[in-house]
C-alpha cells in the first residue's frame, strides 16, 4: 500500500491527530533541517486532508440544506 493510499483511508480525526503530533514535534526543534523539512512536507499534506474533509462536509450541508428550502 503506498502513502497516498493510506493518506486516503485517514479519518478526519486520524488526520488531525498526525497533524498536532507533527505540530508539537516541530515546536519542540532539536530536530535537523532536513528532517524539519520532512514534518513541515507531512503537515502540509495533511493539513489537505483535513481540509478535503471539511470541504466534503460543507458541501454535504449545503446539499441538505437545498433540499429543505428547495
Amino acid at each position: 500500500m503506498t502513502e497516498k493510499t493510506k493518506d486516503e483511508r485517514l479519518s478526519y480525526e486520524q488526520a488531525r491527530a498526525e497533524l498536532a503530533s507533527v505540530v508539537e514535534r516541530l515546536e519542540a526543534g532539536g530536530a535537523t533541517l532536513e528532517e524539519s523539512l520532512a514534518l513541515w512536507e507531512r503537515g502540509e499534506q495533511l493539513t489537505g486532508i483535513c481540509q478535503a474533509w471539511l470541504d466534503g462536509a460543507r458541501a454535504r450541508l449545503d446539499a441538505a440544506r437545498q433540499e429543505h428550502t428547495g
